[in-house]
């Protein structure tokens, strides 16, 4: 899956992967796997991220072909 975690994160908020971890309630790892496509959220935290970044889950992941 692909995703825009981090261009979202600098673009609406510059807010860093420890803040957005707190917020959240995960480890900054978490994040960082995330934005490296190392992990696919819960669907749950996937809702949790756009709401933090006042976006919806389609703007921010994205299937790939094959997925």
């Amino acid at each position: 899956m692909k995703n825009r975690l981090k261009e979202f994160r600098f673009m609406n908020r510059e807010m860093t992967q420890d803040n957005m971890a707190k917020i959240a309630g995960v480890s900054r790892q978490t994040i960082i796997a995330v934005e490296k496509g190392k992990f696919n959220p819960s669907v749950k935290l996937a809702l949790k991220l756009a709401n933090i970044l006042h976006c919806t889950v389609e703007e921010l992941f994205e299937l790939e072909e094959g997925d």
